[in-house]
């Protein structure tokens, strides 16, 4: 079986999306029956090509990227025109069974144009979903006729999680889409453990360190996660909160917390190298989000798998990821938030026991097992195409 992956953003390009990608072929690396080709975008101008294993190859079209995690309108249409070409000629040079692509758009407009020839599959990942992404509104509206021609053009729709199916059928009712939900690489994300190799979970604490991880955007509300913290630090708690990641609100949000006088208490370190992100979990006690929207949240999965309990504000993804190692906040308020982290900072042993639900809950979501679930879906799309 030989398989054509578009995406428009790899490892050290992009956020999730791309993560994901990596962590799949790279269960796919060296599968005797499977050859893969992956197409996708580098950050300096050029072509290059990368043998990432003995099955699989990487193609990437070079671009003039600004900022290695951040997508312009003008970098969009650059990988797309330049994508055009290459993709072209290895459909010209290989035999190829099937294209996955990773996004509805733009990946998907690629295979789109060629649906003629090889039929397509798209894993939708979160943006390209229209929903309530305040910096997208215009795209979605301006581009929802495209994404819906692309869609119904596609052999399958994958999702990585029920809420984004769910948006995605907000969007399009007629859509037939498939959940396959993200892994997490459970050998690098796990709990601080003993001289004995023993998983640590809690201990009495003085001092509760709270974590977030992803783009600091309007989308992820991380003024409500400091407001939060605020009302516990009037209340007497002693906590430290860490924001990991970059983006638009960076500076806007370490400018308040000066002013707030919050310096010694909040901590944004920018966007951190993925070898250091194991220890940064571990170093922590919650993980705390109010993100309005997610595919399947990554980082969450690294902080259950690091046996840290969740309190997040509902979005996609969290139904099949908080049960009872967590609490989901349904009202998007700093009080509501304030009061969960609260509940946890007061129970000792409720705490303890979230903890390890967390490690156990991360359990059930490997990349081998994604990585299997995308194997049998080839497959069996194959043998209904033939």
């Amino acid at each position: 079986m030989k398989i054509l992956m578009l995406n428009y953003e790899f490892p050290p390009i992009g956020g999730g999306a791309g993560h994901a990608h990596l962590c799949l072929i790279r269960e796919y690396a060296n599968v005797t029956t499977l050859k893969v080709d992956v197409l996708t975008s580098g950050p300096k101008p050029g072509f290059s090509q990368e043998e990432f294993s003995e099955n699989i190859t990487i193609y990437k079209v070079g671009l003039h990227k600004k900022d290695l995690h951040f997508w312009r309108k003008t970098e969009v249409i650059e990988w797309l025109v330049k994508a055009h070409g290459y993709y072209h000629r290895l459909l010209l040079e290989n035999n190829y069974d099937l294209v996955h692509a990773f996004f509805g758009f733009p990946s998907g407009w690629l295979c789109y144009r060629t649906a003629n020839r090889l039929p397509y599959i798209i894993s939708l990942r979160g943006s390209d979903v229209p929903g309530k992404h305040a910096r997208l509104k215009l795209d979605y509206k301006l581009l929802g006729p495209v994404f819906k021609a692309i869609w119904t053009k596609a052999i399958c729709l994958v999702a990585c999680s029920e809420g984004l199916k769910n948006r995605a059928l907000r969007f399009l009712p007629s859509a037939a889409i498939k959940v396959i939900p993200n892994g997490v690489e459970l050998d690098r994300f796990h709990p601080s453990k003993n001289s004995e190799g023993q998983n640590l979970v809690s201990a009495e604490k003085e001092t509760f360190r709270l974590l977030t991880v992803g783009r600091l955007s309007v989308t992820k509300r991380v003024e409500l996660l400091i407001a939060a913290v605020k009302i516990l630090r009037d209340q007497g708690y002693d906590i430290r909160f860490t924001l990991v990641g970059g983006g638009p609100d960076e500076q806007q949000l370490r400018k308040s917390s000066i002013e707030a006088g919050f310096s010694d208490i909040i901590e944004i370190t920018g966007r951190i190298e993925a070898e250091k992100m194991p220890q940064m979990y571990r170093q922590h006690d919650i993980f705390i989000s109010a993100s309005m929207q997610e595919g399947m949240s990554n980082a969450m999965l690294e902080a259950m798998a690091s046996g840290l309990p969740i309190i997040t504000t509902r979005c996609e993804g969290v139904e099949e990821l908080i049960k009872d190692n967590g609490f989901v906040v349904e009202s998007s308020e700093a009080e509501s938030i304030a009061q969960a982290i609260k509940e946890l900072l007061e129970n000792q042993e409720a705490y303890e026991r979230m903890s390890i639900a967390a490690r156990r809950r991360a359990e059930k979501f490997s990349w081998n097992s994604t990585a299997n679930q995308y194997r049998r879906l080839y497959e069996k799309l194959l043998q209904q195409e033939s």
